[in-house]
């Protein structure tokens, strides 16, 4: 056993999440394309965590949105039964996510009938659980958390990390001014100032012997894509502990917007109030803070049509991140240590209907019919984004996990050194670089023109 930084892509136009069957004989395939023998990664009596995208079940536009946001059940479902085989039939599979904070597990489940895939996978004899890593979800109400309510949480608890120097983040002239998931900014600067880099893992993610990454192949507003690497931001016990941008401040620059003017600098000012309000005065902050957003929208301009929030090709924090969430998961231990051993960690990543556009929340499909699998999530990633018609050299988070400090998260050192191995021939036994026909997707509109190759011969057949 060893990781590699083949990637094998198969390509099944037409197939659907319906067709179960066709589903499961796609993963098999994929998996054998690679040329890796599952019962060699994954051991009779071991603990398996299947971490799929579950991030949220609404669409803004589409009713079946859903498709194009989280990893389709039949993926997760035909990957569990590849795992449960290649154990024997033995040991226990843990099928789990932390969905956005603002997220309803409930209608994740309606959705995707999770709970239906537990129960029919436990009377086929998997030992299968099926869990909310979270410990809070919120209500929201025009934009604007209106309600938190306490979840039971990973039941095997949460372990807390300081990656120090070993960070992504060490010297990040960002220190201080770190934005996270909620309002308050203190928080997430609290485990990231000092020299200290502190995030706290669900204990599932940690214990497990070896965990295998179901993302969702879609573009992102802060990463540029979306694929293993960040995937992994949930298994996070708490998000406000992860810096997703930089604040600007009257005269510190940051990497929230490109540079702005007096307008810009109202707005965060703004932003900042409301959100102090709304803390402080419960009863009332939410629903003043809701229509303030209102009337902001007209002032400043909509989400999806003004960069801010650090949605765009500038975001110079959210990457790092998540190279640090992968180190964790690769090489932390339960004691909140780090071992030199690397966790065994693969990658099956779900492009049967992929996502364009102003992802991760509101892309548009692509029928791609594609799924990808590797040893290496850094290797995996870089397939995913040349096959989306992205040049990898230019999105942080892949090309730098290829170098990261401390603690390496790619077996590999250059993403132009992964080869496919694929269904498609003009895909098949050629290095990255060598790709011509690719898809062509949309970026999210604060990656355009910044992001996609200049080779363009047309979507493979």
């Amino acid at each position: 056993m060893h990781s590699s930084c083949e990637v094998s892509a198969l390509r099944t136009p037409g197939l659907g999440y319906e067709n179960s069957q066709g589903v499961q004989r796609a993963v098999t395939e994929c998996i054998r394309l690679a040329r890796v023998r599952l019962n060699e990664w994954v051991r009779p009596g071991e603990t398996v965590l299947l971490k799929p995208n579950w991030v949220k079940a609404e669409h803004p536009r589409h009713a079946d949105g859903w498709r194009t946001v989280m990893t389709g059940t039949a993926v997760v479902e035909a990957m569990a039964r590849e795992v449960w085989w290649a154990m024997e039939g033995r040991g226990r599979l843990v099928v789990a996510d932390a969905p956005q904070t603002d997220s309803s597990f409930a209608a994740i489940d309606a959705v995707l009938g999770l709970r239906a895939m537990e129960a029919r996978l436990r009377s086929q004899g998997l030992n299968l659980r099926v869990v909310d890593l979270r410990k809070e979800e919120w209500v929201q109400r025009d934009g604007v958390i209106a309600e938190r309510r306490k979840l039971t949480g990973d039941p095997s608890g949460y372990v807390a990390f300081d990656l120090g120097e070993g960070s992504e983040l060490a010297g990040h002239a960002g220190a201080g001014r770190y934005y996270g998931a909620d309002y308050d900014a203190g928080e997430v600067n609290r485990h990231h100032t000092g020299g200290r880099h502190e995030y706290l893992l669900a204990r599932s993610a940690v214990e497990a012997d070896v965990v295998i990454s179901i993302p969702k192949l879609k573009t992102h507003k802060k990463t540029g894509i979306t694929a293993g690497l960040k995937n992994l931001v949930g298994v996070n016990g708490d998000k406000n502990w992860l810096p997703h941008h930089t604040e600007y401040g009257w005269r510190e620059a940051g990497d929230e917007r490109p540079a702005g003017d007096w307008k810009m600098r109202l707005e965060r000012a703004a932003a900042r109030g409301l959100r102090r309000f709304n803390r402080a005065v419960p009863a009332w902050g939410p629903l003043l803070h809701g229509r303030a957003r209102a009337a902001g929208a007209a002032l400043f301009g909509e989400t999806e049509e003004v960069v801010r929030s650090g949605n765009w090709h500038g975001n110079d924090t959210c990457w790092r991140m998540c190279l640090d969430l992968n180190k964790l998961v690769i090489y932390g231990r339960t004691d909140g240590g780090f071992a030199e051993e690397r966790r065994r960690y693969l990658v099956l990543a779900d492009g049967l209907v992929a996502g364009e556009g102003a992802g991760p929340m509101n892309p548009d499909p692509v029928l791609a019919g594609l799924l990808l699998f590797g040893t290496d999530a850094a290797s995996v990633d870089a397939a995913g984004a040349t096959l989306m018609g992205f040049d990898a050299e230019r999105i942080p988070l892949v090309r730098e996990a290829f170098r990261t400090r401390g603690y390496a998260v790619s077996v590999g050192s250059d993403w132009r050194e992964v080869r496919l191995r694929s269904n498609v021939p003009a895909w098949d036994a050629r290095r990255l670089p060598e790709v011509e026909e690719t898809f062509h997707f949309a970026p999210h509109f604060g990656w355009r023109g910044m992001i996609e190759r200049q080779v363009r011969k047309g979507v493979a057949a």
